[in-house]
């Protein structure tokens, strides 16, 4: 799992965690539009949370989303999401 904690993974990555309404709404988005990714569950994963941690200034925020460029995106809309893919 070579892209769980980097600011440049080979494809797009959501950290998540199972009880977050925000992470099933985004995980329906890329679902419904047919868009590769990799989610990465937070519970029971010290290295990836950390990572989050430290990607958010200290805040646990999910889902966030880093895409192959470095750009991320944190707790987005879906318009948000719709945006970024347009």
């Amino acid at each position: 799992m070579t892209d769980c904690c980097t600011l440049t993974p080979s494809e797009i990555v959501m950290y998540v965690t199972e009880y977050c309404p925000d992470c099933v709404r985004a995980k329906k988005f890329f679902e419904a539009h047919n868009i590769p990714h990799l989610r990465i569950n937070l519970e029971g994963n010290r290295e990836a949370t950390e990572f989050v941690i430290q990607v958010n200034n200290g805040y646990r925020s999910v889902p966030t989303i880093i895409f192959p460029d470095g750009t991320i995106l944190v707790e987005p809309s879906w318009e948000e999401l719709k945006q970024r893919f347009n």
